[in-house]
């Protein structure tokens, strides 16, 4: 958990993130800005912060598609599992979801073995 909510480090540990910059303290309605490789920045507001269990997020596209992250910590005895969720919704989901599934499979897939990686260390 402690790893989910310190997004401030995941460009350490993820080559999907360049910069994360939260604009106030993360909590329930704060707003980061977010820059990935290849993209302009987007400001992502937290939509959910249940410790230490769920971290929801989400963000606006130019064309007015709304995307959501979800970040879900299982406990399983002394493990966890981490099971990460990217929804579209809105105008142009369903057209970004055919044509990014691929980029954003990917995405996940990096961001949760950067996960597992720093967990390994810390």
């Amino acid at each position: 958990w402690q790893l989910t909510v310190d997004v401030t480090r995941w460009p350490q540990w993820t080559p999907t993130m360049t910069r994360v910059e939260p604009l106030e303290p993360l909590a329930k309605g704060s707003r980061v800005r977010i820059k990935q490789p290849g993209q302009p920045a987007l400001i992502w507001t937290v939509t959910t912060l249940e410790p230490p269990a769920l971290f929801q997020w989400e963000t606006r596209l130019p064309w007015g598609t709304k995307m959501r992250g979800t970040h879900r910590v299982i406990p399983i005895a002394n493990r966890c599992i981490n099971h990460l969720e990217l929804e579209l919704s809105g105008p142009g989901a369903w057209s970004l979801g055919v044509f990014c599934a691929p980029m954003f499979g990917l995405a996940l897939w990096l961001e949760n073995r950067g996960f597992r990686r720093a967990a390994s260390r810390d």
